[in-house]
């Protein structure tokens, strides 16, 4: 009987430890402690509002535990500006569906796109886009292409992490390292040169802005979504 309740006791213990590590839209003592926040509850998207506007849009909803764009929500941002940041969260994209993640992000230009660059989102199996290494999901938008290792079908969630510390932007995708480059360095300024943005005037030359999350007129998810400021 003892040793029934003992192997229960252990069952039961490291059930409690596998639950502590995988319950979404929460931190742990040990990310609290090292000064992570959340940027989505699962509850509410009181951290975000649409570009150029004070609030977000009905059509982005709670789903399950995370954030549903549904058609016409619009791109969004966070309320606060990030410049040395340390990002993490995980997304998952509609078959034929396409979006990003984007860094620097300001509201000077027209689009949400207009200055930031793009850590892409996309059914690479499927997307007409995905034709150029650069826009397959993980890459830096047509300018930085993700291993083929970092990539997942559509609707299977994914990992990300993204690290801007004084310029260098390092970005992790399913464990995988996709980028590791210094934005304004000449290796930069090349790739710009040689990208669609290379006319687009001030396309990520600041040191700081708001992370946003694009609508491409498909659905997509987020949840996990937690930053730590460096």
């Amino acid at each position: 009987m003892l040793k029934t309740i003992s192997v229960l006791s252990i069952a039961l213990a490291f059930s409690s430890v596998a639950f502590a590590k995988t319950a979404d839209n929460q931190l742990s003592k040990e990310e609290q402690k090292a000064g992570w926040q959340l940027l989505f509850n699962g509850q509410d998207m009181s951290h975000w509002r649409n570009f150029k506007s004070d609030t977000i849009s009905s059509k982005w909803i709670i789903d399950d535990g995370a954030m549903l764009l549904t058609k016409g929500g619009g791109d969004i941002l966070t309320k606060k500006i990030y410049e040395n940041f340390d990002l993490k969260l995980d997304w998952k994209i509609s078959e034929v569906g396409n979006s990003g993640i984007f860094v620097l992000a300001d509201e000077l230009g027209k689009y949400i796109y207009s200055h930031a660059p793009e850590i892409q989102i996309i059914d690479n199996e499927r997307h007409s886009d995905t034709k150029i290494d650069s826009h397959l999901s993980g890459s830096i938008y047509d300018l930085l292409t993700a291993p083929k290792s970092a990539h997942k079908p559509a609707m299977q969630w994914n990992t990300v992490r993204i690290k801007m510390l004084n310029n260098h932007l390092q970005v992790w995708q399913n464990g995988v390292s996709t980028t590791s480059i210094v934005v304004g360095s000449s290796s930069w300024n090349t790739l710009v040169q040689n990208s669609k943005f290379a006319t687009w005037s001030n396309f990520a030359t600041a040191n700081k802005g708001r992370i946003g999350l694009q609508d491409h007129g498909d659905k997509v998810w987020f949840k996990n979504i937690k930053i730590k400021e460096l």
